[in-house]
């Protein structure tokens, strides 16, 4: 099998396993390192090479853009406390704490200290897939996906100073002080050059095509400058996509929208799909080579039992701190504890997050572009035992957490009440509501024009309130909500026969038929989805 044969294989996997996944109901990074760990063992697959100085700069940007296009500062800020605590505190302490086991097993201090950071983040993909899909608290899951992000910026600072003190051979004290304040200063100051950057540049292309290249070259090209400039490229990400979400959208025209967002949730589900799978392929190549297994798993149960048990030492005292912080500060003010933030977290979700530790695409990235030489020469010091121990706790996390996450959170009956559809529903017919009385009390253009695009959305109002209400209907045996639905599917399916037909008979050209097919396809998902 050549290697694009083996690409195209990997890929044809990731597309089959996703809705297995759902099927079976296990979360997919877990399937998808399954498929990874059983490929390799076909004679035909040929072994899988991928250069460790191209894995980072290729994985995180993307990665980390989109899942900034899935929170805002707001939310972040809302629950900044916790996200702190876990994406740095416990992010620092999990790689200490690891680097000390380690060593204690005969590990190097900086090759301990590389292999610390490979481990402590946390990948938030399956936890917060897991918890979208069970109706976790919205808190929870802002969390979650902060803890996620935020710890990778935390993670890789720690991952460069000490692989650059592994390949240089020493550093000072002072050195890696230094590091680290560059790390974070540049980043950021790149990142937030870059999100105003191309909030000037969005407001005048005004192309959808042209707005998604923007925003797919914004993040590689923060990444290597601030890399170039010894920065932080996961904080320039991280930053530039938070500018970005807060500040572009009105720059950016509805197309330009609607084609980022699926190009976005598609190189987020391609790329974190494909570094799971070479999870098996890179484990076979380790086991290939020296047989560091039957010294090095012992070290890698350690320290998978060492990152849950420190993760919820972490999480339970943390959140009686914060808790007992608010409440001194309300009755400082002489008000009661803020019910929407922190003083919220019950004890049975600190023990969800506390369990949702699963290790993912970060450990795995980081693992494999470890270098194999350093400055004087030699190979790298414990390489295969690092990269073993990095995919083995990825594997055992993904397999013990991943498969246990859903069950848990339905054993403690963690979960939102509210309704998001209906959510949806009242916030479309509020922004409808204030669109139409904005067009009413347009004096400055003429009655005729006035009247007719109040009269569009006097027409999505009424349809919305229809809808609404006939989904809300049923004798108690019928599900009105469902035949809506499927009506609905039915009319779509009719409108886009139409529109095909007359495109392929030659009666429009390609161009206007394509053109009717995006504005029924937009009103499906508006309505369907």
């Amino acid at each position: 099998m050549s290697s694009v044969a083996l690409w195209g294989v990997i890929v044809a996997g990731v597309v089959v396993l996703t809705p297995l996944a759902d099927r079976v109901r296990v979360p997919l990074p877990v399937l998808l390192t399954l498929f990874g760990l059983a490929l390799p063992l076909f004679p035909a697959v040929p072994a899988l090479r991928l250069s460790p100085d191209l894995i980072l700069p290729v994985v995180l940007p993307p990665l980390l853009f989109a899942a900034t296009q899935r929170s805002t500062v707001r939310e972040f800020r809302s629950q900044s406390r916790p996200i702190l605590l876990t994406a740095v505190g416990l992010t620092i302490a999990s790689a200490g704490i690891v680097a000390v086991v380690a060593h204690a097993a005969g590990v190097p201090w900086p090759v301990a200290w590389v292999l610390g950071a490979i481990v402590a983040p946390p990948d938030p993909v399956a936890a917060t897939a897991v918890a979208r899909r069970l109706r976790l608290p919205g808190r929870v899951v802002t969390v979650l996906e902060g803890e996620g992000m935020f710890n990778d910026a935390t993670a890789l600072v720690m991952y460069h100073v000490a692989v650059a003190a592994v390949v240089a051979g020493s550093v000072t004290a002072g050195e890696v002080g230094l590091d680290l304040l560059l790390a974070v200063v540049v980043g950021v100051a790149v990142g937030v050059a870059g999100g105003w950057l191309g909030h000037l540049v969005l407001g005048r292309l005004h192309v959808p095509a042209a707005e998604t290249t923007v925003t797919i070259a914004l993040p590689f090209a923060a990444y290597l400058v601030a890399e170039e400039l010894l920065g932080s490229g996961v904080l320039a990400v991280l930053t530039l996509g938070l500018v970005l979400r807060s500040v572009s959208h009105a720059s950016v025209t509805s197309g330009g929208w609607l084609l980022g967002r699926a190009v976005w949730d598609y190189a987020d589900y391609l790329i974190t799909g494909v570094v799971f799978v070479l999870i098996g392929f890179e484990l076979t190549s380790v086991l290939d080579g020296d047989p560091v297994w039957s010294t090095a798993l012992p070290l890698a149960l350690a320290v998978v039992a060492v990152l849950v048990v420190v993760r919820f030492a972490w999480m339970f005292p943390a959140l009686l701190w914060l808790e007992r912080g608010m409440e001194a500060r309300a009755g400082a003010k002489g008000a009661p504890a803020d019910v929407t933030g922190v003083g919220a977290f019950t004890r049975r979700e600190t023990a969800v997050v506390s369990w949702a530790g699963m290790r993912g695409v970060v450990t795995v990235a980081t693992a494999l572009a470890l270098p194999h030489v350093v400055d004087s020469g030699g190979d790298f010091p414990m390489r295969d035992t690092v990269v073993f121990v990095g995919l083995v706790v990825v594997l055992a996390t993904l397999v013990l957490q991943g498969l246990t996450l859903a069950p848990v959170v339905r054993r403690l009956g963690v979960g939102r009440t509210g309704d998001e559809a209906a959510e949806v529903a009242r916030l479309r017919e509020d922004a409808t509501v204030a669109a139409l009385e904005a067009v009413r009390v347009r004096s400055d253009v003429p009655a005729p024009v006035r009247e007719a695009v109040a009269l569009q959305y006097e027409g999505y109002l009424t349809a919305q309130r229809a809808l609404a209400r006939a989904r809300a209907q049923g004798d108690g045996t019928e599900h009105y909500g469902e035949q809506v639905d499927a009506l609905l599917h039915d009319a779509v399916e009719v409108e886009r026969d139409v529109c095909v037909r007359a495109r392929n008979e030659g009666l429009v050209s390609p161009e206007v038929a394509d053109e009717v097919l995006a504005d029924v396809e937009a009103r499906a998902v508006r309505d369907l989805d």
